[in-house]
């Protein structure tokens, strides 16, 4: 309520991207101020419930919904955004080095069909900058993932050395972590996702989590209990055949524990507005069908048996449900979160119980791919 009449309409006057750093800055600030947290809690938490609760990768999940990549690229709000009512949040993309992304403007709202479309590539204060954040922010009440990415300099032959640094300096902030190969707006990124561009690269990825658990484990092996989930975030643009090959690499490297299913499109559905031809990523209500049925064919070709975090187009409880019912075990929104603001996770974890009960279920594990095939 307070989001809709109130710091929706101020918000929107300024530019998507002015708005944004509002948001974030804000955020800091309540997060770093006494009560700050119990107030966000207060107003938007969710109430932790047996049949919402998700165990997966080795880790606990208080509900399904989380915060995608994209929002708190540099882990600098981190603690307000844990106080919302998600159930897990995830920070990124972040980089070795900072860098400035592209060119302004390069983030447009869509009004009329609930979306943005981006092109920011990237931008971000880099490893040491967010493990400063981090620091400082100190243990959080609910799973922390790190999308780590490239900086867009570095050539894709020595891609796997900028995804090792990440891993090297941020290892011990994150709960899981998630490699991010598949955003639309770094040149040449996507083709990391296929042949052995992807097999080296994973690789990579997963000798430096096993590096690093085992450095912590030898120091002190009652903080590594167990090795760190990876998983790999894909696009929705991939052919048939492209995906076969993408899922059955990250299939066969049992280091990778999962998939996030999807990054923004590079397609362009009918759209309204000033803003519909911009070039970047484009995500919300429009992106809905095309990640749900990436989601439904990752399931198939997987047997159910790679676990996948939905992401992309999720607006109402029904959207998450029918992503899991897909063969999604968790879900992301960030798009509807600036539509509907941050009331929206009691909004999603009220009808997901709603939706599990009608169903007969007991629990939301009950639902993940019945639909799948």
């Amino acid at each position: 309520m307070v989001y809709e009449k109130f710091a929706k309409p101020l918000l929107f006057r300024l530019s998507a991207e002015t708005a944004h750093h509002l948001v974030i800055g804000g955020m800091k600030f309540i997060g770093k101020t006494p009560g700050g947290k119990q107030l966000l809690r207060g107003m938007y938490g969710v109430a932790p419930t047996r049949e919402l609760a998700v165990d997966l990768f080795g880790i606990h999940f208080p509900n399904p919904i989380g915060l995608a990549a994209g929002l708190d690229k540099n882990a600098a709000a981190v603690e307000a955004f844990c106080s919302l009512g998600f159930g897990f949040i995830e920070a990124g993309t972040i980089t070795p080095r900072p860098q400035p992304g592209n060119e302004r403007p390069r983030l447009f709202r869509l009004p009329a069909d609930e979306a943005l479309i981006n092109r920011m590539g990237f931008n971000n204060i880099g490893i040491e900058g967010m493990a400063e954040h981090l620091r400082r922010a100190g243990a959080q009440p609910i799973p922390l993932a790190i999308n780590i990415g490239k900086n867009k300099t570095t050539p894709n032959e020595t891609a796997e050395e900028d995804y090792r640094a990440c891993i090297r300096g941020l290892y011990s902030y994150g709960d899981f972590f998630v490699v991010n190969i598949s955003s639309p707006n770094t040149p040449g990124l996507r083709s990391l996702q296929h042949g052995e561009e992807l097999r080296r690269l994973l690789a990579a990825v997963t000798d430096e989590m096993d590096q690093q658990f085992r450095s912590i484990a030898s120091r002190d092996a009652a903080t590594a209990a167990s090795a760190k989930p990876v998983l790999v975030k894909i696009a929705p643009d991939l052919s048939e055949a492209d995906l076969e090959d993408t899922i059955a690499a990250i299939a066969a490297n049992p280091g990778i524990a999962g998939v996030i299913a999807t990054n923004t499109t590079i397609d362009r559905p009918a759209l309204s507005g000033p803003h519909a031809g911009e070039t970047g990523g484009l995500s919300g209500k429009p992106l809905k069908a095309r990640a749900t049925e990436t989601i439904r064919r990752i399931s198939r070709l997987t047997d159910g048996k790679l676990p996948i975090i939905g992401c992309g187009g999720v607006a109402s409880a029904a959207d998450a449900y029918e992503k899991i019912k897909a063969g999604a075990s968790l879900i992301e929104i960030y798009t509807a979160l600036i539509y509907q603001g941050p009331g929206i996770n009691r909004k999603l974890n009220k009808g997901l119980s709603e939706l599990l009960r009608k169903d007969g279920f007991t629990h939301i594990s009950q639902a993940v791919g019945c639909e799948a095939q």
